[in-house]
């Protein structure tokens, strides 16, 4: 039986090589700052790819304009399997809805890899709303207008709570902070009574008292969160509130076989014990899905989100 370090060397492409060749370094380029969520799941899967192959696996960060730049670059790459995007959703599905013009195609660019892993959200509110589940929450907000916080115009918040509030025929005032902290520390303050975040980043104030989890969106109760219903429990569309996604994608025309084995090596890593305990750690779900699912994933995304941005009203960038 094949070990995994076995499995990742069969899978790559770049030891297509003369045994006595050394393997092709395979960069990946992380489109956001060292720090966050993104740059976590390249470096865990990339370290336990480049341990495997012998090789080294370099990751990169190129941030700006929203993760724009970062996937220019990939985009541009020769198509040879050695160069890498590791992005969150926003990047494959908001990006070309939001942005005025992008420098690159924004479904031909890319050979999509596979979703590495997903990253559910949290629905929290100030306990002194009065909310004491979900439905509860439903009804209060149909019954006078809240104020939400997200992470900015345009992002995973802003465009799923828009998503999750029209489905359910709710309407709510959007306020957007500079980041993932501050929106939550407007619930606490009650400037807003709801937003939605990462598990890791509100489970102390959770436990606390400090804030209350209504819901999470994902196909089971997390690991971290394990008293928090699910949206289906609530007897609602497990997808009225989207988890953000990882996903690994190659440049456009990069050959189908190389691709296949790229995800091959990919759902290896994700498979190793100590790669999935750090994930989870931080609120991230191992889901290596094959690279069809990741393209119909994204189109299904596109239109999603435009339709929310149309509705919305929301401005191009």
């Amino acid at each position: 039986m094949l070990t995994t370090r076995r499995l990742i060397l069969a899978a790559l492409p770049c030891l297509a090589v003369p045994a006595s060749a050394q393997p092709r370094p395979l960069r990946i380029i992380v489109p956001f700052p060292p720090g966050g969520a993104v740059d976590l799941t390249a470096r865990v899967i990339g370290h336990a790819m480049g341990e495997a192959m012998g090789a080294p696996v370099v990751v990169e960060n190129r941030p700006g304009a929203n993760g724009i730049i970062g996937a220019e670059a990939v985009a541009r790459a020769a198509p040879d399997g050695t160069t890498l995007l590791l992005a969150p959703r926003e990047v494959f599905g908001i990006n070309p809805v939001l942005a005025r013009t992008l420098p690159y195609d924004p479904q031909e660019g890319f050979a999509h890899v596979g979703i590495a892993t997903t990253g559910p959200y949290v629905l929290v509110v100030n306990p002194a709303l009065g909310a004491a589940d979900l439905a509860a929450f439903i009804a209060l907000a149909r019954q006078r207008e809240l104020a939400y916080g997200s992470f900015g115009i345009g992002s995973m918040p802003h465009l799923n709570i828009e998503g999750f509030s029209r489905a359910l025929g709710i309407r709510m005032t959007h306020v957007p902070y500079r980041g993932a902290a501050p929106a939550v520390q407007a619930v606490l303050a009650n400037e807003v009574a709801v937003t939605i975040a990462t598990p890791p980043s509100v489970l102390d104030l959770a436990r606390a008292g400090r804030l209350r989890a209504l819901t999470v969106g994902a196909p089971a109760r997390l690991p971290l969160m394990p008293e928090v219903p699910t949206l289906a429990e609530a007897g609602l569309a497990p997808d009225l509130l989207l988890p953000n996604f990882f996903g690994l994608a190659a440049p456009g025309g990069t050959p189908p076989d190389v691709v296949a084995r790229l995800n091959a090596a990919m759902a290896a890593a994700v498979a190793q014990p100590a790669v999935a305990e750090r994930l989870l750690a931080a609120g991230l779900l191992p889901a290596p899905g094959s690279p069809e699912a990741m393209r119909a994933t994204v189109a299904r995304d596109i239109v999603r989100f435009g339709e929310i941005v149309t509705l919305a009203g929301i401005e191009r960038q």
